[in-house]
């Protein structure tokens, strides 16, 4: 079997999370275990406050298919706790992860850029491959996702706005805060978003034909992970 089949449904150490309350107990569990100033423990956070949100728009009934929006919830973070499971256990994690990981402790490092090089991994690699598994699962096409993946989507946004304010500098660190808007502003989600479903409906087109699918996956894996050191470049 090769990776991406593999990829399709992720080994999740402890088994799979049964649901988004279960994703966001795993979450609280790791920002427990690492000190808060950790690169890791930053983008956890920041995710940490994005399944939370979703899972209270699940629950008011925000959307309109809340089962397919819970599974592909589900399937996106297992692909980020697998990611952490394995780095920690001595694997390899995926290229698009493995900066953060690399960089979590270097005092050059910005929080804001620890959180974007997260944000970045986990839409421009994971998010095609748990559109994929989520059609899977529901049996439907990414079509029948697009207006749920979008409206998750516009909540991504806006909690970036929030995100790029909170995490950057003050006018006290200009000499930082000056080229790190820079670096910044070179990252969008939204355009992350849009690459990603992209990047999902090849997949999906692509499932009958498992190895050109790993070679796409691969080269998306490296491609994200080639702009997630891009921004991880100490800025001081």
């Amino acid at each position: 079997m090769d990776r991406f089949e593999q990829c399709a449904v992720p080994a999740v150490p402890g088994g799979p999370a049964a649901d988004v309350g279960t994703v966001i107990a795993r979450m609280r569990a790791y920002r427990s275990r690492w000190p808060p100033q950790d690169g890791v423990a930053v983008f956890n956070q920041v995710y940490l406050t994005v399944t939370e949100a979703v899972g209270g728009r699940i629950a008011d009934g925000s959307f309109a298919d809340p089962q397919a929006v819970s599974v592909l919830d589900v399937r996106f973070a297992e692909l980020y706790l697998t990611a952490v499971e394995t780095e920690a256990s001595g694997g390899r994690a995926p290229d698009c992860w493995r900066a953060l990981f690399a960089y979590r402790r270097h005092p050059g490092v910005r929080p804001l850029q620890f959180a974007l090089a997260g944000i970045n991994a986990h839409i421009g690699h994971d998010l095609a491959l748990a559109v994929v598994d989520t059609c899977r699962a529901l049996d439907c096409a990414p079509e029948d996702l697009e207006g749920e993946f979008r409206r998750v989507g516009d909540l991504l946004v806006t909690l970036e706005e929030e995100i790029r304010e909170d995490l950057m500098p003050g006018p006290d660190l200009l000499e930082i805060a000056d080229p790190l808007t820079h670096l910044a502003s070179t990252w969008s989600l939204e355009r992350a978003r849009e690459a990603s479903w992209a990047a999902a409906r090849v997949l999906w087109r692509l499932r009958g034909v498992p190895p050109l699918a790993e070679e796409f996956r691969t080269r998306m894996d490296a491609g994200v992970g080639l702009v997630g050191r891009l921004l991880l470049t100490p800025c001081r």
